[in-house]
């Protein structure tokens, strides 16, 4: 079961992380990138979306909403 996690890094950026988890532990951890503005954490924030949804067509289409 994949999850985003945003995390603090020492440098004061935030952090975006795709991790997937089998049976309560994490087993996998896909480093997506680091943004010290919120422009880029929406940015790194999509990009991770797009890791966990892969090639997969969403239902509905909200990128043109969340502008």
């Amino acid at each position: 079961m994949p999850y985003i996690r945003k995390f603090k890094t020492t440098s004061g950026a935030t952090g975006v992380q795709v991790c997937y988890k089998e049976q309560g532990r994490v087993v996998k951890t896909v480093h997506v990138g680091s943004a010290s503005s919120e422009r880029g954490l929406k940015k790194l924030m999509r990009d991770a979306r797009k890791i966990i949804d892969g090639k997969k067509n969403p239902l509905f289409n909200l990128d043109r909403y969340n502008k």
